[in-house]
């Protein structure tokens, strides 16, 4: 037994069988892994009593582990809280980390004579002036801040305004107040209750209680009425419709529901996303999405748990309840938990989820537009899992048929590579070797002479064939596969119009790929390409049949002077309305009289 073994062993003896929160570190002396425990005893032991198979990183963690530290605490919560600010401070290699740790703003009212209101990212504690929010955006409380200056004369000044400095003229009115936008308090022109009078309607206002304050100014606007004071009023009025304007851009879910907070939870490969709501007088005040960084096989319960204790300090929560999708793995005290299956409490977690996979879409969405090939190799990596290929699908080809009862009959081969057309690459084929309308044989044909050309020059092959077609044409493109010896070298696959389902070789039974996901609108996209490709020159060529086929029966007039006829005369039916002598001036008499003969008879 290795001294580091040793070591472990005996620290693991000694472990206390109370909550507490520990610590991992290597032979360096790095911490290396943070974790809380309600037990430490049976959870730390755990990472080394365990072989972890299906849990790779964790095996990489206890391989590397030298030494553990641990601190002994009175509650889960404790611990949770504590775990929390140690990962902040140490970020461990092994930790889940939290990529989000800015500073958000907060809307000031100062402690003073004249209280002042604004914004900033500096909390003083000390100083008696009270701090509303934090707000998740920066825009919505600068926009808050500019309603309140809008609805009362709130000086924007930093005088020091006193008793005596006031009496005493030291400071000027400035251009607020010439703008009508401060009654003037460093000159006096409003008293210190007064002003008192706006400074509570603000707090009501930042409290949420904005229905309480709607109908103070309501009652207001009457009593100036009554008594004709009709200025004032109309004053009180543009204050009330600014309220009313502030009211209906906030999200309001049920006056019953009073300071609640709400987490909701989404995750990827690599990171996990944690929505917060906090709700007030029914109404969603904050909300913020955070996202954490995977580093071990943490669960989704774990990594809850330690959002909510993040999200409730950073944002000094008081709620007394909580709404989330299932059960975190830490139970919080003085704390109710709520898991809603139905009604309003329901709605607002619905919208936590929304917000939190909308946070992780367009997560997505940027990084795969600074990094293009990301997306198709999703794209491609889902495709791979969904068909059960052996390699990922750089080079896809798919092939079509087009003939119309029979006549022209002609194939499309269209390439992609890395989920996106090759136009480069597509080819035409024109059917020759088959008889009348059978797609069968002529997918047969095409496929064989498409990848014997492939094999004959060493072009490279594609990991997928896309067939658009049912079991029949698969069947066909399967056997000239075998026949070149490719069958097992080459994924193939079909795809049938009518439900959009693929069909596997030898497979009885379709595979039904969900209608929103990305690998079946890719093979959609592969299908209409070779459609569209397919059908563009089947028409092609179709027209020219049409158009030529009188002119190449008559023997003794060539394709030089068929053109310079089609040339000077622009269509087949101009050429029969046309005389001899006409027709002359273009091919010469000999070559015209044929022409016209044969159009005669015709």
């Amino acid at each position: 037994m290795s001294a580091t073994n040793q070591h472990i062993r005996d620290i693991l003896a000694l472990l206390p069988d109370s909550p507490g929160v520990y610590r991992y570190y290597d032979k360096e002396g790095n911490i290396i892994y943070v974790g809380k425990a309600k037990n430490l005893k049976r959870r730390v032991s755990s990472y080394f009593n365990k072989q972890h198979d299906d849990a790779p990183k964790t095996r990489v963690l206890v391989r590397n582990i030298a030494d553990i530290q641990y601190i002994v605490v009175n509650t889960e919560e404790d611990a949770l809280h504590l775990e929390n600010s140690l990962i902040k401070k140490y970020k461990p290699r092994y930790n889940v980390l939290l990529k989000d740790d800015k500073t958000y703003p907060w809307i000031c009212v100062t402690r003073e004579l004249y209280p002042r209101v604004f914004l900033t990212r500096r909390v003083e504690r000390g100083s008696g002036a009270k701090y509303y929010g934090p707000y998740a955006h920066a825009h919505v409380a600068k926009t808050v801040v500019e309603l309140l200056h809008d609805l009362y004369p709130l000086r924007t000044c930093r005088y020091a305004l006193t008793p005596d400095t006031i009496s005493s003229h030291k400071y000027r009115v400035c251009l607020q107040y010439h703008i009508k936008k401060c009654k003037g308090c460093c000159v006096g022109n409003v008293t210190p209750q007064e002003y008192a009078h706006y400074i509570d309607a603000v707090r009501q206002i930042l409290n949420g209680n904005t229905s309480q304050l709607s109908n103070m100014l309501v009652a207001e606007m009457q009593e100036l009425a009554s008594q004709l004071r009709f200025e004032e009023a109309q004053i009180v009025k543009q204050r009330y419709d600014l309220v009313e304007q502030y009211r209906a851009k906030s999200v309001v879910v049920s006056s019953t529901i009073n300071n609640v907070d709400v987490f909701s939870y989404d995750e990827d490969e690599s990171a996990a996303y944690i929505n917060f709501i906090h709700v007030k007088s029914g109404s969603i005040v904050q909300s913020v999405t955070i996202e954490y960084k995977k580093k071990l096989d943490e669960t989704a319960a774990e990594i809850l748990a330690l959002g909510i204790a993040e999200l409730r300090v950073r944002f000094e929560s008081s709620s007394r309840e909580i709404i989330v999708p299932f059960m975190p793995e830490v139970t919080f005290e003085q704390l109710s938990v709520t898991i809603p299956e139905r009604g309003d409490k329901r709605k607002l977690l619905d919208i936590s989820q929304q917000n939190a996979k909308q946070y992780k879409i367009d997560k997505l969405k940027q990084s795969e537009k600074l990094n293009p090939e990301q997306r198709a190799t999703r794209i491609l990596t889902r495709l791979q899992q969904d068909f059960r290929l052996n390699e990922l699908p750089i080079h896809i080809e798919c092939f079509d048929n087009s003939n119309i009862q029979g006549t022209h009959p002609v194939a499309s081969c269209v390439v992609f590579k890395m989920a996106k057309p090759s136009k480069k690459d597509y080819r035409h084929f024109n059917i020759k070797t088959v008889e009348g309308p059978d797609d069968y044989a002529s997918m047969r044909e095409i496929i064989y002479r498409r990848y014997h050309r492939l094999v004959e020059e060493q072009l490279p092959l594609p990991q997928l064939i896309v067939i658009d077609g049912g079991k029949g044409q698969l069947s066909a493109a399967v056997s000239s596969l075998e026949a070149l010896g490719l069958r097992g070298k080459i994924a193939i696959v079909g795809i049938a119009k009518r439900l959009e389902e693929i069909y596997f070789p030898g497979d009885t039974a379709p595979l039904y790929i969900d209608k929103n996901s990305e690998s079946l609108r890719l093979i959609q996209h592969l299908r209409d390409e070779a459609h569209r490709f397919g059908i563009t020159h089947h028409r092609n060529r179709r027209s020219k049949g049409q158009v030529t086929s009188i002119l190449d029966s008559i023997k003794g007039v060539g394709q030089q002077s068929r053109d310079a006829l089609l040339h000077h005369f622009k269509s087949v039916k101009r050429i029969r309305e046309a005389s001899t002598e006409e027709i002359a001036e273009v091919i010469g008499m000999s070559r015209a009289i044929k022409v016209k003969e044969a159009l005669s008879s015709e």
